[in-house]
């Protein structure tokens, strides 16, 4: 055989071989999510390539609230969405724009994610405790958002009326955290990684954790018909997340005492990541370390509770309950 001859049956040979590994980088999707800790398993399967592993080409889309995550998702802006759940992901979801595939972060007893924080001038004038909120001007992202949802738990537990409390919804955790430090509100709720430079620069003043207070299923994984309609896809990115969510649990998790992670050298490497994706110092990260569970597990049961609340307060339609948003396929059930 000529030499010229060797060379495109060598080159052919390379294409053929390649062809396979061309067609897996073919499945291209975008993932709507926020820069914070609580989506810590996105972030780990992206940077060590997890996604890729399942021939995945994945592209992060960052926002700054939760709802306008879910309209994206419905909007075909992003493939997923992965953040809080909120009144406005609920509706769309009834309305069958919308199917929650897997759970992400939940609000959990020792491992800090949504906390309570009073403005330095409210703290001065008694608002110690989150008991003390009744009555308050409180900041959240959006009406019926998760920020406003802790906030009737909260209500709930301790005896108050939600319409004692004037809710100001700011649109994103900057605007929130920003009227905060401006003390143009008397608290707001947000979560720890926005927050803390504000405690610690003595911007304000921490009240307390809603996973003490009220424990509940904050964040899931969901997608659109069009999405779901490609199950190879779907499989792959479930995949490749619940791999992450068993490495950050297993690893960060497992180290959390009092409320922060170990930082050591089995634990940096990932904090290190974390910290990339949010823009944070790894000494903050420790602190930030959203409980997630290892399988991608769902409580559907609060889920439930969750949409009567809100279709009680007139923010999610009747008619709708958990089983009737959730892609039953896919979802492991806690």
């Amino acid at each position: 055989m000529k030499w010229s001859a060797r060379l495109a049956l060598a080159f052919l040979l390379m294409l053929v071989a390649a062809a396979p590994a061309r067609a897996e980088q073919s499945l291209k999707a975008t993932i709507g999510v926020l820069r914070l800790s609580s989506s810590a398993p996105v972030f780990i399967a992206q940077d060590k390539g997890y996604f890729r592993d399942e021939g995945l080409a994945i592209e992060l889309k960052f926002f700054d609230a939760a709802q306008p995550v879910a309209v994206a998702t419905t909007a075909g802006d992003v493939d997923f969405g992965i953040t809080a759940f909120t009144a406005g992901l609920y509706n769309l979801a009834g309305k069958g724009t919308l199917k929650v595939i897997a759970g992400m972060s939940r609000d959990k007893p020792g491992y800090p994610l949504i906390g309570y924080f009073a403005s330095n001038k409210a703290y001065a004038a008694g608002l110690k405790t989150p008991k003390d909120l009744a009555g308050k001007r409180i900041a959240v992202t959006q009406v019926g958002s998760s920020f406003h949802y802790a906030l009737g738990l909260l209500a709930d537990k301790y005896g108050f009326r939600l319409s004692e409390v004037k809710v100001v919804p700011l649109q994103s955790l900057s605007n929130a955290a920003a009227a905060l430090k401006g003390e143009t509100v008397d608290a707001a709720l947000l979560p720890i990684s926005t927050a803390r430079p504000l405690v610690e620069s003595d911007g304000a003043k921490l009240l307390g954790w809603v996973g003490d207070e009220t424990p509940w299923q904050v964040g899931a994984v969901f997608a659109s018909p069009k999405t779901l309609a490609d199950k190879a896809l779907v499989t792959k990115q479930l995949a490749a997340l619940t791999r992450a969510d068993r490495e950050y649990h297993d690893v960060i998790l497992a180290t959390v005492k009092d409320g922060k992670a170990e930082l050591n050298d089995r634990t940096r490497p990932l904090l290190e990541i974390i910290a990339r994706y949010t823009n944070l110092p790894v000494e903050q990260v420790v602190g930030n370390c959203a409980y997630v569970d290892p399988d991608g597990k769902l409580d559907v049961k609060n889920v439930d509770g969750q949409i009567k609340w809100l279709q009680e307060q007139g923010f999610v339609d009747k008619g709708l309950d958990a089983d009737a948003i959730i892609a039953d396929v896919y979802v492991k059930r806690d």
